[in-house]
């Protein structure tokens, strides 16, 4: 049984090409990079170009890229790093109702210390509307920590407006780019923001790996203490493979990022207009111009999203309820609770995330099992029958 694969939010294949520029990294390059031998030289040299290669691509500074150990890293590090050098200013923090646990469960502890956190209300697109960030913003914010592309709707935040304001007052901000690295194209020369989050196991990269952008000038502390690594931002000797790896997969997301994008977006355009006219009851959740080029939810009425993703594994296709952290969870999701999705909807809500390698073919299939397994849960199920 082939496998059809349609959640590369979850994480993606990592590139043939990407493998073969990390393998020297560990079959013969293989050194410390704090070792002053040529071994060790050698994989600082490694590290060294990548930064730079990193840096290029979103038009920063090498100085201002820290490499992590992930995401969600890089997003404890952006909050809990520039709330700790700031606390002195003051204990006031905005976010949003929708971000990524990696952010939102830090700012709950956060408020569990003495923090006050606004959590900002999207709309039901899932958009922060800039007017309610410029009233919450207080003489005692030290910082704002507000997601570029959300990872189960795809919705696209305006970021730009959003730093701007934070800008505006002195405030830093902070946004987690996980999702939108490599779909959407990122100039960090002119975006306002102070801090932003990547991944590389979404972009055809390697996991346990990430990048934290910090601007000069942004005061932050580090959480992991002991030698001098990263510019005494991150302490821990460097994953040179990881590393390696993540910046190849970015320079080869943005070779062809346009157009690949296009092209992506066009298949998932025709996914949901297939959907729509082939299936009733449903409803599409989030904005419908404004998001990822990759991403579609979906709610199918009256039957259980974990019904949906297990018969069509069984066919090979793989999809997802919604974020791969929280797919355990019995509860519903917390970002269509925010965009007022009922409870019983959003059980039914499907992700699908489409990557480079699918095809109309693949997407054919899928609408064919799709099709059949809506109709043969919706016949089980009694809310269904009471329609």
């Amino acid at each position: 049984m082939n496998t059809i694969y349609l959640d590369h939010s979850a994480t993606t294949k990592v590139h043939p090409l990407v493998v073969e520029a990390m393998k020297s990294c560990w079959e013969t390059d293989y050194g410390n990079p704090s070792s002053l031998h040529h071994k060790g030289r050698q994989a600082r040299q490694y590290v060294d170009n990548a930064r730079q290669s990193v840096a290029q691509l979103i038009n920063a500074d090498p100085k201002e890229i820290i490499f992590t150990g992930g995401g969600t890293e890089a997003d404890n590090l952006a909050v809990l790093g520039a709330v700790s050098a700031q606390k002195s200013k003051g204990k006031h923090i905005i976010t949003s109702q929708i971000e990524h646990h990696a952010v939102l469960n830090t700012c709950v502890q956060l408020s569990k210390q003495g923090y006050e956190v606004t959590f900002l209300p999207v709309d039901k697109q899932g958009v922060i509307d800039p007017a309610d960030l410029k009233k919450a913003v207080r003489d005692d914010t030290i910082l704002v920590t507000i997601m570029h592309a959300n990872n189960e709707v795809g919705t696209v935040q305006p970021i730009g407006e959003l730093a701007a304001i934070a800008a505006a007052k002195g405030v830093t901000f902070h946004t987690d780019a996980v999702q939108s690295l490599g779909k959407i194209r990122i100039d960090l020369a002119k975006l306002p923001v102070s801090l932003m989050s990547f991944s590389g196991h979404k972009i055809y990269g390697p996991k346990g790996v990430g990048v934290l952008y910090i601007r000069k000038g942004t005061k932050i502390t580090p959480l992991q203490l002991g030698g001098h690594h990263e510019f005494n931002r991150r302490a821990g000797t460097e994953n040179v493979p990881g590393i390696v790896g993540i910046a190849r997969a970015m320079e080869l997301v943005h070779k062809n990022l346009e157009a690949d994008s296009a092209r992506i977006a066009e298949l998932r355009d025709y996914l949901e207009s297939q959907i729509s006219s082939r299936i009733t009851d449903i409803q599409v959740n989030g904005h419908r111009t404004k998001r990822l080029p990759n991403m579609l939810n979906i709610t199918f009425k009256y039957v259980e999203g974990e019904g949906i993703i297990l018969n069509l594994d069984s066919s090979g296709i793989c999809v997802s309820s919604g974020s791969a952290c929280t797919s355990e969870s019995l509860e519903p999701s917390h970002v269509l609770s925010a965009m007022s999705v009922p409870a019983e909807l959003a059980h039914g809500s499907i992700r699908f995330s489409l990557g480079r390698e699918n095809t109309k073919a693949e997407i054919e299939f899928t609408l064919d099992c799709l099709v059949k397994t809506v109709q043969r849960l919706r016949e089980m199920s009694p809310l269904y029958k009471k329609k």
